[in-house]
């Protein structure tokens, strides 16, 4: 069976109220999971304490904890898992650096956090950059939000955002330059 329909259908029981199917979900999406949480963590800085099986474990309960999401099939679930993580990965940078912790991060650019081997991304500066974006352009902001922390193909963002492919890369464009001047700032 294709690894997607069986995805799909796993989520559509779940959203039926079906708690095995809940059980039998994770293990077909841990795989791609575990992708995300690596290339989320990859951007982090060397000593992080968050390990991808943690982020994969934490998300997961997160998302099988949202009984009111709309898992309308597998993008819709990886764009959900992708906002889930990077939600943590948030909550973990802010009590890294709260002052009772002695906490300091240094501010990064978004070309510099591309470039995942060159340096650590400040998962919090990008953060608030991503919140300021979104007061600003709720879509593109969402687009950033899957390119960069969800791993999502232009096309699989088309058809979560429910736009065009040519619009994706446009939004992606625009966001990248104004979080690329936010984030030098």
């Amino acid at each position: 069976m294709d690894e997607s329909i069986d995805i799909t259908r796993q989520i559509d029981a779940a959203r039926a109220g079906d708690t095995a199917a809940l059980d039998a979900l994770f293990p077909i999406v841990y795989d791609e999971l575990r992708r995300l949480a690596r290339a989320a963590l990859a951007r982090e800085r060397a000593d992080h304490t968050l390990q991808p099986t943690a982020l994969v474990h934490e998300a997961y309960l997160r998302l099988v904890a949202q009984h009111s999401a709309d898992w309308s099939g597998r993008a819709y679930f990886f764009s959900l898992a992708a906002s889930l993580m990077r939600r943590i990965l948030v909550n973990h940078a802010r009590d890294r650096t709260a002052l009772k912790r002695g906490g300091g991060a240094a501010a990064v650019t978004l070309s510099e956090a591309e470039r995942v081997a060159d340096g650590e991304l400040d998962v919090l500066g990008l953060h608030e950059a991503l919140e300021r974006l979104a007061a600003l352009d709720p879509r593109q902001a969402r687009v950033v939000e899957l390119k960069f922390f969800g791993g999502l193909e232009i096309d699989e963002i088309a058809g979560v955002v429910g736009v065009s492919p040519a619009t994706v890369r446009r939004d992606w464009s625009l966001a990248r330059l104004w979080l690329g001047r936010e984030l030098s700032a």
